[in-house]
């Protein structure tokens, strides 16, 4: 049989607990629905909070990977651009030079065609000093190489090796001061005419398929970082359809437990009852 004592409450002190231990647990409902996660910081589960936290960081790098291979992307389509405008400068050079070589051609003939094949050349020159992106120049002989990054802690990247179509170059073996201004020299100039489409298409083709892997590894690396996304959420989101449910529940308890510790507070003063 219990003690009724006025110094020591029994049933309110246990009620009191009670009441405590669903306001913890309101609280933390409440928190959880107010940030919509279930682990916001280290105390609600180190484990989960570490986990998650280390996969944050990494999808956050991730976008430093995108944005670099975003940029590589971009230098190597300038560079297939103006490389596409040599080549087909390189084109209509030939179509000068054929025309040139006729034998039976007058001089004054020869002497126009030779100034419009020398203001191509020139172009040619003006269109490969231009093909630059963020200060990089794939066609100019300035670098050999472009290096993207592939992952999030660099240790591994895509390099993309440059074409180039300077004057005089493997590619481009027209000179900076070739004319067509003799029939022999314009016959001399076809052959090497032909044989710089032929390597301009051949270094275009590897600047395609460098540009398209670039491409192709930015969408894998984005379909990385949604993937990493959705597991950080189903660590630490909280259900806020459970949670919704979880804390009607709770603060109907919570209103039971303040009826339950006023009832309880209340018993004492029935001693008072038997001193009348």
């Amino acid at each position: 049989m219990s003690m009724n004592s006025v110094n020591t409450n029994v049933g309110a002190i246990v009620a009191l607990q009670n009441l405590n231990a669903t306001n913890t647990s309101l609280m933390t409902v409440q928190n959880r629905i107010n940030t919509g996660l279930k682990v916001s910081s280290a105390k609600d589960n180190g484990a989960v909070w570490a986990i998650a936290q280390n996969q944050r960081s990494t999808s956050s790098a991730l976008n430093s990977v995108k944005d670099s291979l975003a940029r590589g992307q971009s230098t190597v389509d300038v560079a297939i651009a103006a490389g596409t405008s040599v080549s087909d400068l390189l084109s209509t050079m030939k179509e000068k030079a054929l025309s040139a070589s006729d034998t039976s051609l007058d001089q004054t003939s020869r002497d126009a065609l030779n100034q419009e094949f020398t203001a191509l050349r020139d172009q040619l020159g003006k269109t490969v000093t231009n093909a630059s992106f963020n200060g990089t120049n794939l066609l100019d002989g300035s670098v050999t190489n472009i290096q993207a990054l592939a992952n999030s802690d660099n240790s591994s990247q895509l390099t993309v090796a440059a074409q180039d179509f300077s004057f005089g170059g493997s590619i481009i073996g027209v000179a900076a001061t070739d004319t067509i201004s003799t029939a022999a020299g314009a016959a001399t100039m076809i052959t090497t005419l032909q044989n710089s489409i032929n390597s301009s298409s051949a270094a275009l083709a590897q600047l395609g398929t460098s540009s398209k892997s670039l491409a192709s590894h930015e969408t894998f690396v984005g379909k990385l970082q949604d993937a990493l996304d959705t597991g950080v959420g189903n660590l630490v989101d909280a259900d806020l359809a459970k949670e919704s449910a979880k804390l009607q529940a709770l603060q109907t308890k919570q209103q039971l437990g303040i009826q339950a510790l006023s009832i309880a507070n209340q018993s004492s003063g029935t001693l008072l009852s038997l001193f009348r």
